[in-house]
């Protein structure tokens, strides 16, 4: 299937290619404004003169872009985003003498990044609804072959205010599921920790370089796998729930990651404990859940957030990638409470609502004593 999907990609490619015209972008659209620009080049909002239809114009730089990368995403967002939380290009494609462009739909309401209030996130409601939309989206790109691998906040486009509808864009990265690349080290949370050995490389490397020795180390090669999603998924959870990042980089090196991993590693620990021994079996899995969290307090940048959560960020941030969960666990944990403030919450309703109902059940009992007695039922 991976294999297959890779092929026809690379097909679709080839067959654009012929047919790729070259057109003057004023001819044929009003440019507004800028969206967005990175190291792939620029994003501009656009309106399409003849149709009117507000469209995105995403401009690759010629000089830094290879026409085969450019195909790839143009035919890959064109063919297979097919889900409505995955950005789709518009069937618009063309060359200037300095960019190759491609048109796609458009996300008028900016990026996750612009909702996200630093140390605070969004509110949880809000949490819940988008990761249920990016976990239906990543699982419908993985059924087709091909991993994102570059999830973050940047990425993920809304539609409206409120993220009632979001779309994960931007597949410059993505690659069939089987294929093997070079691991690249970048210093960010979103990196896996499966690449660490890169960035000792890129250590071995420099050293060398300072050193004047000539010797190159040697590439470092990865297996594309669905689990890199999973772990970007992990992080932008607990980034939209605290306005934060967990660690600035997935290493040994960095404090919150290793503070984590300790943690995690107990966690595993105490699971091999529960199993061997089942005695948890009738007992109710969120009490579990609670329990732990009591005797395994979780590292001090998870305060605040429920033994909820925390058990969905043990299934997506397993630091082993072959255990690491998919995304569509994350549907298993939508409707309960992912903050402690939450959960508080929904006790205190719950206790009222019981209060009431004993209420009405003693009531009633009165009630019918009273109808018993008039009608001289003793």
């Amino acid at each position: 299937m991976t294999a297959a999907a890779a092929q026809e990609l690379d097909e679709l490619a080839f067959l654009s290619a012929q047919a790729m015209p070259s057109l003057k972008v004023s001819e044929h659209f009003q440019v507004v404004k800028l969206l967005g620009e990175g190291s792939y080049g620029k994003v501009m909002l656009a309106v399409h003169r003849k149709r009117g239809t507000p469209m995105a114009l995403k401009f690759f730089p010629r000089q830094s872009t290879s026409l085969t990368s450019f195909l790839r995403e143009y035919n890959l967002s064109l063919s297979y985003c097919t889900h409505p939380s995955l950005t789709r290009a518009l069937g618009i494609f063309f060359s200037t003498p300095t960019y190759y462009v491609f048109a796609q739909q458009a996300g008028l309401y900016g990026d996750l990044y612009n909702v996200i209030v630093s140390e605070v996130g969004v509110d949880e409601e809000c949490v819940q609804r988008v990761m249920a939309q990016l976990s239906g989206a990543v699982t419908h790109l993985h059924s087709l072959g091909f991993v994102h691998r570059d999830i973050k906040p940047e990425n993920i486009f809304l539609c409206d205010s409120s993220c009632r509808w979001v779309k994960l864009g931007d597949f410059g990265l993505a690659r069939a599921i089987g294929s093997t690349v070079r691991a690249v080290w970048y210093e960010s949370p979103f990196c896996t920790p499966e690449v660490e050995p890169a960035k000792e490389a890129e250590k071995t490397m420099e050293r060398r370089r300072c050193e004047g020795t000539e010797e190159e180390v040697e590439d470092i090669w990865i297996t594309v796998e669905s689990c890199i999603d999973s772990w970007a998924l992990g992080v932008l959870v607990y980034c939209l729930l605290t306005g934060c990042f967990p660690w600035e980089e997935s290493t040994h090196d960095d404090r919150g990651y290793r503070k984590y991993k300790e943690w995690f590693d107990r966690e595993a620990e105490k699971d091999e404990e529960s199993r061997a021994g089942e005695s948890e079996e009738d007992i109710d899995i969120y009490t579990v859940m609670q329990r732990k969290q009591i005797d395994n307090p979780p590292p001090s940048q998870f305060g605040g957030l429920s033994p909820l959560v925390m058990t969905l960020f043990k299934e997506l941030l397993h630091p082993e990638p072959k255990h690491r969960g998919s995304p569509e666990e994350i549907l298993s944990y939508l409707g309960g409470p992912w903050l402690l403030e939450t959960e508080k919450a929904e006790k205190r309703k719950a206790e009222e609502a019981e209060k009431e109902a004993r209420k009405i059940r003693e009531g009633g009992g009165v009630e019918e004593e009273l109808v018993r007695e008039g009608r001289g039922e003793r």
